[in-house]
């Protein structure tokens, strides 16, 4: 988990010679109970769609971790080659982990390094 970050999705199957099928964010609060151990071993960003429980949001900030949000199509980041690759981890069908790698993808910071919340901070 080093200087990763995790993108949570909910996947599609892959089209033949395709590196991967649609993959929409999906909603990453259902994640929050694990999210304190995964950050304790080094993840440094996640990307998803939704809110996060204030006791992520305020590790985030006591460790300079980054939540990002992403409401684009999966398939716009595939039709500009934007990834690059991706490789099975670990199967369990819908609740698969892949490996990719993705160039330029799209994001805006929701809950940074300092505390901030866009949700809030936006209304």
């Amino acid at each position: 988990m080093e200087g990763e970050t995790i993108y949570y999705v909910g996947p599609t199957p892959a089209q033949p010679r395709a590196v991967i099928g649609s993959a929409g964010p999906t909603t990453s609060e259902r994640m929050d109970v694990y999210t304190p151990a995964l950050l304790e071993k080094g993840l440094v960003g996640m990307i998803g769609k939704g809110y996060r429980s204030t006791e992520v949001i305020e590790q985030l900030s006591s460790i300079s971790a980054l939540f990002c949000g992403n409401w684009w199509c999966w398939g716009v980041a595939f039709k500009n080659n934007q990834i690059n690759g991706c490789c099975g981890v670990s199967d369990l069908g819908p609740e698969a982990i892949h490996r990719i790698e993705v160039v330029d993808f799209p994001a805006v910071v929701i809950n940074d390094s300092f505390g901030n919340d866009w949700y809030k901070q936006s209304k």
